[in-house]
């Protein structure tokens, strides 16, 4: 009997690292279920796209149910949906703190708890949240992200403890600067300042975050829960 390709659901998956993620996990053989709030810009085999907004409770709890309802499964959650803002705190208006804490934070928060459900009654599940390196970094101009990223490390260990009964383990990468278009506005100087301060003095690529995810959801990773994982070696 053939077995049933794993299910895989990815945020952010329109553009950018979101797209490269869904791309690989398809051609891997996975049935991928990704989702932004626009229409994708690609299309892929084995690729399905749903319109969410993951700040928003019904429209994640309708998209989770419509990916489970199609593939009968969820085996993986990739969060990578975030947005980013570069400012002084003191320059900061309320309006951008809630909209970073809604994408990277409450919508990382909805898609692990509609998922679990999922995972829960199939017998278990990988999650694997992303952060960043601004967190350990703490880099300036960042405060706001950093702080939502944090949040988000935060709740990753503890959720992994809350559902590791269940055989789902929840683990997160604090990737560097990688070209994408969350970083195309960060100015030169800024970056290379980040990339001094990492062990590794390079710019991460989409294969280097791959590799970290690709063992975090594999059957060999099955005792690591709870883990945060910074790419380029945070000095």
């Amino acid at each position: 009997m053939k077995t049933p390709p794993q299910v895989a659901v990815i945020t952010g998956t329109r553009k950018g690292l979101g797209a490269d993620l869904a791309r690989h996990y398809a051609g891997l053989g996975f049935q991928v279920a990704g989702c932004s709030r626009q229409a994708s810009e690609w299309s892929a085999e084995n690729y399905s796209h749903f319109l969410c907004d993951v700040a928003d409770e019904k429209q994640v709890a309708q998209f989770v149910f419509e990916v489970s309802k199609k593939f009968g499964r969820i085996d993986v959650l990739i969060n990578n949906a975030g947005i980013a803002s570069m400012n002084h705190t003191l320059l900061t208006p309320l309006s951008t703190v809630e909209d970073i804490f809604k994408t990277n934070f409450t919508g990382a928060f909805l898609l692990c708890r509609e998922s679990a459900k999922v995972m829960k009654r199939n017998g278990g599940g990988r999650i694997v949240n992303l952060s960043t390196v601004a967190a350990p970094l703490l880099l300036e101009g960042e405060a706001i992200y950093a702080a939502s990223k944090s949040a988000l490390e935060t709740f990753t260990r503890i959720f992994a403890r809350e559902v590791a009964t269940f055989g789902i383990t929840c683990n997160a990468v604090g990737p560097t600067p990688i070209e994408t278009d969350l970083i195309r506005g960060v100015p030169k100087q800024k970056i290379a300042a980040i990339l001094d301060r990492l062990a590794i003095k390079r710019m991460g690529t989409v294969e280097d975050l791959i590799h970290i995810i690709d063992f975090f959801i594999s059957p060999r990773a099955d005792y690591l829960t709870g883990q945060v994982i910074y790419m380029g070696g945070v000095a």
